[in-house]
């Protein structure tokens, strides 16, 4: 017995939903090699002493994982640990340890820090490149700046005022050198406090009587708008000028570890950029940008 004609057109209709439902879950059967990967998003913050080492680690990392995008962002170290313990960064740069109340504030919220030391850098003190003083002890230094010494010829210099520039109470910069060089006294209230490192040497740049403290790195790249000072660490030894071996073998007397932190130990792609900062080709970009190698 022949199918009627309903029965002839309804056949034709189910099979072209099946041919339709075989076409749609094929297309959907895609391997993973044949979908872009998703990107992997990093975000750093913290230390402006250590932004620009930073960015260069980036800018080589990404050369290599285009599946990952770094931001980089400074604000100084407090911000960055800051924005740790409120889970707003994957890694906080510091040119300090974190303070015990960090520390508590960070397991209050669940916030279990990871510290690993990536690199070291020497705390710069630089003037003008006329100013004819070459050398400070650390004692100077603390008269200097808690403001009890201030006019650069009770050091040796003309009879000039001495104008104090300084990082911000938020910098690693300005805690590391508060605790080390001025034994924890207080800055002077005539310190003028600047928002960056970058700030702080244009304003060197523009006063025969500026004096300010800034990282290894931004001193080295700024040979012809501010001279470095040798320290000493006593008023009888030698002066010793800042530099890579100079910082690693302990002789230059203010000088210190630079941090990342995480939140518990680093894994998937925040753990290869940091893999990557900790193996020879990072160590080396750390050299080239005038800090020093832990490694």
């Amino acid at each position: 017995m022949r199918p009627s004609h309903t029965e002839e057109i309804m056949k034709k209709v189910a099979l072209t939903l099946g041919l339709l439902l075989v076409t749609a879950i094929s297309g959907c059967d895609s391997t993973p090699s044949q979908q872009s990967a998703p990107i992997q998003n990093i975000s750093i913050k913290g230390s402006d002493t250590m932004v620009h080492l930073v960015s260069s680690w980036t800018e080589e990392f990404m050369k290599g994982h285009a599946e990952t995008d770094i931001s980089v962002t400074g604000g100084g170290s407090g911000t960055g640990i800051a924005a740790l313990i409120n889970g707003t960064t994957d890694i906080c740069a510091a040119s300090r340890g974190m303070k015990e109340k960090e520390q508590k504030l960070a397991e209050e919220n669940k916030i279990s820090p990871v510290e690993i030391p990536v690199a070291r850098d020497g705390i710069v003190l630089v003037v003008h490149p006329e100013n004819p003083v070459n050398s400070l002890t650390i004692d100077q230094l603390r008269l200097i700046y808690t403001g009890k010494t201030t006019n650069w010829k009770d050091v040796g210099g003309p009879d000039a005022p001495i104008l104090l520039l300084s990082r911000e109470s938020s910098s690693g910069t300005f805690v590391f050198f508060q605790e080390h060089v001025l034994n924890k006294e207080d800055f002077s209230p005539s310190a003028r406090l600047l928002p960056g490192t970058s700030a702080l040497m244009q304003a060197v740049a523009a006063d025969h009587g500026a004096i300010a403290y800034v990282g290894l790195g931004f001193a080295a790249e700024a040979k012809n708008t501010a001279k470095t000072l040798g320290i000493q660490a006593s008023g009888q030894s030698e002066p010793v000028i800042p530099s890579e071996e100079t910082v690693r073998s302990g002789a230059y007397a203010v000088s210190r570890p630079l941090f990342f932190y995480t939140n518990g130990e680093p894994k998937d792609s925040v753990k290869q950029f940091i893999d990557f900062c900790l193996s020879p080709a990072g160590q080396k970009i750390v050299r080239e940008t005038g800090y020093v190698p832990v490694s």
